[in-house]
């Protein structure tokens, strides 16, 4: 269960793993709250999906109407994804036969920041919603720990399971297309968790007029971010390239030298997940579990959370680096991702927790 609006990794996560759960001939069936982008992709991938009809953001009145659904359709478990999924089901948990269970993608302490009053009111009614489920799956270690301690939630009902993708043979990989700089996508909703402003001042320090960079996303700083290169007088190596469907993307890694985040705070993040099936070497700041995806620099890059020193330097090994070692580094960083971060493995960790349950 979603509230259906979600268009980055959340998308990814739930339709990819009810699609491996179909090619397992699980029962797994979809329900949003709304029309949006989440149905939209699981109706593609041919996933049996429900929409409630809720009118807004909030319309509580609709809230009978999922009751009726979870009880009438005779379900097991509801696994809901997302604050207002969550808000939702924590307001009828008493009323519905079946378990539930919660995965934590981000950090709930983050998640409304920036909101004011608002945002705190939310971030307790998530909180009080995760306290309420009979299960929790936080995508990273240090999620699990923060939501113990800090949240207060039983440690017996949390769950950490690692994120996972489809990934492909190298011979399904597109061939890179020639191109003269060196390339970098960062992709990413342009939010301030995201810290993309740390990567373009990391850019600047480079001073390298080699170097370009594409930024793949959307969101409320776009504009503040695209007014930052121009003060930074970068402008001319930055392409905003907005909000992109997986086939841009993938037409995007083909000319891409490094994929690269900068957040303050991340999971266990699928789009580094997704460049390295593309053959793209990844860097990234030390959030989330970070250090379980690049276990070392012979798999990628690993710099300071909000340092933008330790960025740039991280940033010039890459650029300074010979090709032919850049691209050993990314077969490798693939190589071990594939063996442990599948799809598979993945719906098998939550498929026993179920079945526990």
């Amino acid at each position: 269960m979603n509230a259906g609006l979600e268009n980055g990794g959340g998308l990814t996560h739930i339709v990819n793993l009810l699609t491996e759960a179909k090619k397992q001939g699980e029962n797994y069936e979809l329900l949003t709250l709304a029309e949006g982008p989440v149905a939209e992709a699981a109706k593609k991938a041919g996933i049996t999906t429900h929409i409630l009809g809720a009118n807004g953001r909030y319309d509580l009145a609709s809230l009978k109407k999922l009751k009726n659904f979870i009880n009438e359709g005779g379900y097991d478990i509801v696994h809901t994804h997302g604050a207002r999924a969550n808000l939702y089901l924590s307001l009828i948990a008493k009323k519905v036969k079946a378990k539930w269970c919660v995965t934590v993608h981000s950090d709930p302490f983050l998640d409304f920041e920036g909101r004011g009053f608002i945002g705190t009111i939310f971030t307790k009614l998530n909180l009080r919603a995760l306290r309420k489920a009979d299960c929790v799956f936080a995508v990273t270690q240090r999620f699990a720990n923060l939501i113990v301690k800090k949240g207060q939630l039983n440690p017996k009902k949390v769950h950490v399971i690692y994120n996972g993708i489809f990934f492909h043979d190298d011979s399904e990989i597109p061939a890179k297309y020639e191109h003269t700089y060196f390339n970098i996508v960062n992709v990413a909703r342009t939010e301030k968790v995201k810290g993309q402003e740390l990567l373009l001042k990391a850019l600047k320090k480079m001073d390298d007029p080699h170097v370009r960079l594409y930024i793949a996303g959307d969101g409320s700083k776009l504009e503040e971010l695209k007014a930052l290169t121009r003060q930074l007088d970068i402008a001319p190596q930055v392409t905003f390239n907005g909000f992109m469907t997986q086939k841009q993307l993938k037409n995007l890694y083909r000319r891409m030298n490094l994929a690269v985040l900068t957040s303050y705070s991340e999971s266990f993040p699928l789009v580094l997940l997704e460049a390295s099936d593309n053959q793209v070497p990844i860097l990234s700041t030390d959030v989330g579990d970070i250090q379980m995806m690049i276990p070392d620099e012979e798999h990628g890059f690993v710099a300071k959370i909000g340092d933008v020193t330790s960025i740039t330097a991280q940033l010039k090994k890459a650029v300074d680096m010979p090709e032919e070692k850049l691209e050993e580094i990314a077969i490798r960083e693939k190589e071990y991702l594939s063996s442990n971060f599948s799809i598979k493995n993945q719906l098998h960790s939550i498929q026993a927790v179920y079945e526990e349950l």
